[in-house]
């Protein structure tokens, strides 16, 4: 908007000289860009404003793995332990050769022996499978799905359930075990770990599905204590007995050798401080472009003229 000479006549014997800051409408001023990249917008180089900004302090967790001391496998998409020549089934055209069935299923039974995940290399088999269904085994099917269900809280379980074949799924054995997976596999990733520990406890089911998983429950109990290590600095004792599915005696032994905690007399487990559960406030700054507020501005302007 551009002033008549009349009216700037009239607003400097009212309001005495205008300075050369005002001369014109702050947004009518030369612009310029931030350095910052990531808010690359323009503001006024104004000496009086060059810019809006607005700071929010809000807690950011730094998601890095609790101090614990066994470090469960929290990588189950590409762990350190996958040998190149899996890398090289899974990433190139032998992904599609039936051929590779059995190399695939015997780099499973490592997984299960060694204590280790790789649901990208689960996956891929599951797909050979359903390229070719008759080579399907169901005992492979089910062993995939409960390492899966030990990378909790994920989308893993969920990933390998629907490259099943829906057909061999909704009938027989195989039917009944995924039914029980899902439902475990749903308590897991609901946080409802005393509910886990007693359907898993005294089912035969449940026996024979984790039977080829070596250390499952143990696997389970430290992913647990991860997770509480990142969302608390004390617990009381009686919360992990409930979530560890042990009795008081063996759960005060995993907290104190296994996760490498504390605790005192009155019952309270103490965790030590990690980037999770250590409250703090970061600032983040925020560049707010002038010329999301010109109309303000300029009805601001025109209201004092």
């Amino acid at each position: 908007m551009t002033l008549s000479n009349t009216t700037a006549r009239d607003r400097e014997s009212r309001f005495g000289p205008v300075p050369p800051c005002a001369a014109k409408p702050l947004w009518a001023h030369r612009s310029r860009t931030t350095s910052n990249p990531q808010y690359a917008k323009s503001f006024p180089s104004s000496p009086t404003i060059s810019n809006f900004q607005s700071t929010i302090l809000s807690p950011h967790r730094n998601l890095l793995k609790s101090p614990l001391k066994i470090q469960p496998k929290m990588n189950g998409e590409d762990p350190a332990e996958r040998p190149d020549y899996i890398t090289t089934v899974i990433n190139g055209l032998e992904r599609y050769n039936p051929e590779a069935v059995g190399t695939l299923e015997s780099y499973l039974q490592e997984q299960c022996d060694q204590k280790f995940a790789d649901c990208n290399a689960n996956r891929t088999l599951l797909k050979l499978y359903q390229l070719n269904p008759d080579r399907m085994k169901d005992e492979v099917v089910t062993n995939i799905l409960v390492k899966a269900m030990t990378q909790f809280p994920s989308s893993q379980f969920t990933l390998a359930l629907h490259l099943i074949n829906p057909s061999a799924a909704s009938t027989g054995e195989l039917h009944e075990a995924i039914t029980k997976l899902r439902s475990l596999n749903s308590q897991l990733q609901g946080a409802q770990y005393a509910d886990f520990w007693a359907d898993l406890d005294g089912d035969d089911l449940c026996a024979d599905l984790i039977a080829d998983i070596s250390g499952f429950e143990d696997l389970v109990r430290e992913r647990i204590a991860t997770l509480v290590s990142h969302a608390f600095r004390e617990i009381k004792l009686s919360h992990m007995v409930s979530w560890l599915g042990f009795n008081e005696d063996k759960t005060r032994k995993f907290l104190t050798e296994v996760a490498g905690w504390t605790i005192d007399d009155d019952g309270n487990v103490k965790i030590p401080s990690n980037p999770d559960n250590e409250a703090k406030k970061s600032e983040i700054r925020e560049d707010v472009n002038v010329d999301q507020f010109a109309r303000v501005i300029r009805r601001s302007w025109e209201e004092t003229v």
